[in-house]
């Protein structure tokens, strides 16, 4: 059993590795924090502490350095953690609040976080399973060109350009638009996948209906623009993350014991890291942390992620955080985390495209 003093040692030995990355001795305990007892009392708490195997010695006749397990007591004990600065707080709000649609706001936030934290940022597209199609929209680009567009609920704009074998006029166009989107406004992927083939064996007649002189180019057309739009409404049900700042694992090679290219590789794959995501239970923080050797089975057992959901109008909830290696602020980027978290969900929110 950990007292609360020795608790305390553990700490402040976190603290000074994280700050330093030279071990850890008693002296220097005693020396620079104010414990109120002599250095051979310190020792006493650290010889408690390599029992339960909190800390450990990397080298012979070293002072002591963390262990995955003693990151883990000291986050899970973790109270004071570090307020962003006001100046982050406003460099948040405002490089946040001048993005202009979804995919540019996550781009600016995996940036941001990066920068914050010097680690590596991820950030979860927001599940567009759950998404629904609200708008496809059809723009002539040349007389057998096409530009089609998806909008979802989540904000998510899709655009495709495609060549037609059939000249393109506006009641052409205004048709497909019509009848495309009757067939899947407010559907799912799914759903709307499966309506799109039907409706287009169906325009032909729509168009005979409307008066439209059709022809088998017109029906061509239709085929492909609604294939176009199946493969667009599709790929909202895949599942992906931004990376940035994946540079920052080679100023921090050091803290590996070996090559830090595995990490990389895992880093690449982005399936590990979303069923990595997706295991991982919030503190009451609303912060999950996920330490060393608890990312083993990942490829990631030298390295530490900390993650925070986060939800926009329309979606269910995404993660974002940060992958680095143990030897790392908690505090600090536990905060940094949580605030980006927090200020991507209002941005999400109130911005007009994802509303």
């Amino acid at each position: 059993m950990v007292s609360e003093r020795s608790l305390e040692v553990l700490r402040v030995i976190v603290q000074d590795y994280v700050a330093s990355r030279e071990p850890v001795g008693s002296k220097s305990i005693a020396e620079r924090h104010s414990f109120g007892v002599s250095a051979a009392t310190i020792r006493n708490d650290m010889a408690l502490l390599e029992e339960e195997e909190l800390i450990t010695a990397p080298h012979t006749s070293s002072g002591r350095v963390p262990t995955d397990k003693g990151y883990r007591l000291f986050v899970d004990h973790l109270a004071d953690l570090r307020p962003l600065s006001a100046a982050q707080r406003h460099a948040i709000e405002t490089f946040l609040g001048s993005s202009v649609d979804v995919d540019d706001v996550l781009a600016r936030t995996v940036r941001l976080l990066s920068q914050l934290t010097h680690q590596v940022a991820l950030v979860q597209y927001p599940s567009r399973s759950q998404a629904r199609v609200r708008h496809v929209e059809l723009v002539a680009l040349a007389t057998r060109r096409l530009m089609t567009v998806v909008i979802t609920d989540t904000g998510h704009v899709d655009q495709r350009i495609i060549e037609v074998p059939s000249d393109l006029d506006d009641a052409l166009i205004a048709e497909l638009r019509t009848r495309f989107n009757e067939a899947v406004a407010g559907l799912g992927p799914i759903e709307a996948a499966a309506e799109l083939p039907a409706a287009a064996a169906r325009i032909p007649a729509h168009l005979a209906g409307q008066g439209i002189a059709g022809d088998d180019g017109h029906a061509r057309t239709a085929a492909i623009v609604a294939a176009t739009l199946q493969e667009q409404v599709s790929a909202n049900r895949q599942e992906r993350l931004l990376i940035a700042g994946a540079a920052n694992l080679v100023r921090t090679e050091d803290d590996f014991r070996g090559s830090i290219l595995p990490v990389l590789e895992a880093v690449e794959e982005q399936v590990v890291l979303l069923r990595l995501f997706s295991e991982m239970e919030a503190d009451q923080r609303g912060v999950s942390v996920s330490i060393g050797r608890e990312n083993e089975s990942f490829g990631l057992g030298e390295t530490s992620i900390l993650a925070s959901g986060y939800m926009g109008v329309g979606s269910s909830v995404a993660r974002l955080g940060v992958l680095g290696p143990t030897r790392m602020d908690y505090s600090s980027n536990i905060s940094a985390v949580r605030a980006v978290a927090r200020y991507l969900s209002r941005t999400l929110g109130e911005s007009p495209s994802a509303s």
